[in-house]
């Protein structure tokens, strides 16, 4: 596929002490939540970065109307956010989406942490992969800057060998996230100023 956008990509060996995932919040529905323990393969703990100038939204108005409907930057022929859990156009903890992709890739995640600036998700029993993935923005004056930041395993042997060995799923992944961050750009109101940062550390998991 053809793009435009720089990406600027690096990898790293990392470490749990520095890139294990955020605590599930007290309070959190977690049955059939797909945590790291359920997974298979090494961990990827991975950030994907974008500066905005000039938007014409706040960082709380840009995360409200992407968590209103995450669908509005999903790039329809990778991925597309339907809600199965929880009231339309609102995004509240406990809310459920399925992640509809090409092939059995299916992927279900509950919400289950919201501030005005970010909103966390967490991987339901039968997703391709084990984790969490959280969106947030910061900054001000125009000047912001958007995060998706993800640490999840793969969600079985299967899907660790078209991740992590064939590489296949990591590319679609790669551009499919890609993809969404520039459609929040334009959602913004604003410009993309340099490329996509990406960076990736990957972590030995003991089994």
């Amino acid at each position: 596929m053809w793009r435009t956008t720089p990406l600027y990509r690096s990898e790293a060996e990392g470490s749990l002490d520095l890139d294990a995932p955020p605590e599930i919040p007290g309070g959190v529905d977690r049955r059939e939540l797909q945590t790291l323990e359920h997974g298979a393969g090494p961990l990827f703990h991975r950030r994907y970065r974008a500066r905005i100038r000039s938007a014409a939204l706040s960082k709380e108005a840009l995360i409200d109307r992407l968590s209103g409907d995450p669908d509005r930057a999903a790039p329809s022929e990778l991925a597309s956010f339907q809600k199965v859990r929880g009231e339309k156009g609102t995004m509240r903890v406990g809310d459920e989406f399925v992640v509809r992709m090409p092939g059995p890739w299916d992927g279900p995640v509950r919400v289950v942490d919201v501030t005005p600036s970010s909103f966390r998700l967490a991987t339901l029993t039968g997703h391709l992969e084990a984790g969490q993935i959280e969106f947030r923005a910061a900054g001000g004056a125009g000047n912001l800057v958007f995060t998706i930041e993800s640490w999840a395993r793969s969600g079985d042997r299967l899907c660790e060998v078209l991740y992590d060995r064939l590489r296949m799923a990591k590319e679609v992944q790669l551009h499919m996230w890609t993809s969404f961050i520039e459609r929040v750009v334009e959602i913004a109101g604003g410009r993309r100023a340099g490329g996509v940062e990406i960076r990736t550390r990957r972590i030995t998991v003991d089994e």
